[in-house]
C-alpha cells in the first residue's frame, strides 16, 4: 500500500513522499509553490521589516540626539551668557565701590590738609601775639585769686581785685585778645558764655551775695577754659 502510493506521487512530479525541502531554494527548484514554506517567507519579511525599524530607529536616535546637543549648547550659550552678565555686573558694582572710596579718601585727605593749615594758621598768630597772650595771663592770676577770695568768703577781696566796674581796663584788654585769637563761632560762642558770666561776677561780688559769686566764678572759669582748649592757647598758658 505505501509502495502503490509513493509511485503515484513520483509520477505526479512531485517527488518522494518522504523527500521534504530543507530550504526555500530548495523548494523553489522542486518547484513547490512558496506559500509551502511560511516560516521562511516571514522570516525574510521580517528581517526586512527590523531593518526598516532599525534603521528608522537610528535615525530617530540620532535626531533625538541632534537635538539634546542643540538645546544643550543652547543652555550652555545661555548659562555662559548669564554669568558673563553677572562679573560684568559684579565688576562694574565693584568699580563704583572703588571710585566712591577714592572720592572718600580724597575728601578725608583734603580735610585732613585743611585742618593742618588753620593749625598752622592759628599757630603762627599765637606766636606773633605776645600782648595779647600776656593779657590772658593776667587774667588767668586775676581769677585765681578772686576764687580764693569767694572761697574764704571774703568778698571785699574779691572786689578789689575785681576792681570796680566790669570796664575796667584789664576786660578791654581780654576782650581785645578774644577778638584777636577767635576765628571759629564755637570760640566766639565761649566767649560770649565767659564775658556773660564775668559781668554777673562783678554784679553778685559787688552785692555781696556769695553763693551767687561762687557760682558765677565757676561760669567764668569753665567757659575760659573751653575757650583756650578751643583756641589751641593748653599749654601756653600757666594754670591750663
Amino acid at each position: 500500500m505505501v509502495a502503490i502510493v509513493t509511485e503515484a506521487w513520483t509520477l505526479a512530479g512531485c517527488g518522494s513522499a518522504s523527500s521534504k525541502p530543507s530550504s526555500p531554494a530548495a523548494a523553489a527548484q522542486e518547484g513547490l509553490p512558496l506559500l509551502l514554506h511560511p516560516t521562511a517567507a516571514s522570516a525574510g519579511a521580517k528581517a526586512k521589516k527590523f531593518r526598516a525599524v532599525a534603521m528608522d530607529s537610528s535615525s530617530s536616535k540620532c535626531q533625538d540626539n541632534a537635538a539634546v546637543v542643540v538645546v544643550g549648547r543652547r543652555r550652555g550659550m545661555a548659562s555662559c551668557l548669564l554669568a558673563a552678565l553677572a562679573l560684568a555686573a559684579s565688576g562694574a558694582g565693584a568699580a563704583r565701590a572703588a571710585i566712591l572710596e577714592a572720592d572718600d579718601d580724597l575728601e578725608l585727605l583734603e580735610r585732613v590738609k585743611e585742618d593742618k593749615k588753620k593749625r598752622l594758621q592759628k599757630q603762627g598768630l599765637i606766636n606773633s601775639s605776645a600782648a595779647e597772650t600776656g593779657y590772658l595771663q593776667d587774667l588767668v592770676y586775676k581769677l585765681s585769686k578772686v576764687g580764693q577770695a569767694i572761697d574764704k568768703d571774703d568778698l571785699a577781696a574779691a572786689g578789689d581785685t575785681l576792681g570796680p566796674s566790669s570796664d575796667a581796663p584789664w576786660v578791654q584788654n581780654i576782650n581785645a585778645a578774644f577778638s584777636k585769637l577767635s576765628s571759629s563761632t564755637e570760640e566766639k560762642s565761649a566767649v560770649d558764655s565767659f564775658n556773660s558770666s564775668l559781668a554777673s561776677l562783678f554784679t553778685s561780688v559787688s552785692n555781696r551775695d556769695v553763693q551767687s559769686s561762687k557760682s558765677a566764678f565757676v561760669s567764668s572759669a569753665t567757659a575760659l577754659e573751653k575757650w583756650v582748649t578751643l583756641a589751641g592757647l593748653t599749654g601756653k598758658l600757666k594754670g591750663f
